[in-house]
């Protein structure tokens, strides 16, 4: 099964053109039916995407999510999900693609799974909506494009600030319905349930730095499982299953998310990080930080002008 960690791998996999840029982009679905492959093998990536769905034929499939809403809707991919599709080049409507990095540089987005829950992997139901909420999202993705296609230094500015409304408009959208009545009996099975659980667990540990005890705790895939009353190998199994990352990736994922969203957005010393995010030396963050990145905490700071 293909994985693409980059949006440009991501379109040339897929058969459309090249992305502008590499941790954000958009698309009219219009545009990329000239050269988009019409059935798509399934095939997972590593990032967030919220598309408004107008018209379109065929059968797209996110997750563990197999039939869409007939009528307008909003449909999201998270991270390590299965996707594919076989479809009609009729689609319209309007997409957006950012990565983690993306995430990280944008205070405004920070915490976003916490505050959005629907864009978690268990619980991105595609949402059916009215014509009226058309409307006021297409005006949203209307201006994203329009500030994407521009030359202006702080476009990026005003899509992340877009990109905000257009998420709070959804959360809005959620709350006017019984999402219960879209969710298929896929959604509760036990092992989404704990992956769901999982990722909580492993959010509101990196988040409570009150707690001394965890240490490096959190860092390992026992701690976890021991919280959900699971042998580890079966976490990793579920985890493994779902994702196609291991249950030890998805917490060093998270670290180094959070890892960079602190260099970028505060001023808190390597040390303070370091500390903040259980590690019990500043040596071994930053060893592992490079591990995974190739750069270390203070280059990665400097080339974001920090």
């Amino acid at each position: 099964m293909d994985h693409y960690k980059t949006i440009e791998e991501y379109c040339k996999g897929i058969g459309i053109s090249r992305p502008k840029h590499s941790e954000f982009d958009i698309r009219r679905f219009k545009d990329n039916m000239k050269t988009i492959n019409l059935k798509q093998p399934p095939f997972r990536h590593e990032f967030f995407a919220i598309a408004l769905k107008i018209a379109g034929g065929g059968k797209a499939v996110s997750g563990h999510h197999t039939d869409f809403p007939e009528g307008y809707a909003i449909f999201f991919n998270s991270p390590f999900q299965i996707l594919y599709w076989d479809i009609l080049p009729d689609w319209e409507g309007y997409y957006i693609i950012f990565n983690q990095d993306f995430i990280s540089k944008s205070p405004a987005l920070n915490n976003i799974l916490n505050r959005f829950p629907f864009l978690k992997i268990e619980k991105d139901i595609p949402l059916e909506i009215e014509q009226k909420q058309v409307d006021e999202v297409i005006e949203i993705y209307d201006d994203i494009f329009e500030e994407y296609h521009s030359n202006h230094d702080d476009k990026f500015h005003i899509i992340e600030s877009n990109v905000l409304l257009l998420l709070n408009y959804i959360k809005r959208y959620f709350r006017k319905v019984d999402t219960t009545l879209h969710v298929s009996e896929e959604v509760r099975k036990t092992d989404l349930k704990i992956l769901g659980r999982f990722q909580t667990l492993i959010d509101t540990s990196f988040f409570n730095n009150s707690d001394t005890n965890l240490n490096s705790k959190s860092h390992s895939t026992s701690y976890y499982a021991d919280k959900l009353s699971i042998h580890p190998n079966h976490l990793n199994r579920i985890v493994k299953q779902i994702t196609g990352q291991t249950a030890k990736q998805l917490i060093q994922i998270h670290i180094i998310n959070l890892a960079k969203s602190r260099l970028i957005n505060t001023n808190l010393s390597v040390k303070e990080i370091a500390y903040s995010l259980h590690y019990e030396s500043p040596n071994n963050f930053s060893s592992f930080f490079k591990r995974i990145t190739k750069k270390t905490p203070n280059s990665y700071r400097k080339n974001h002008n920090i």
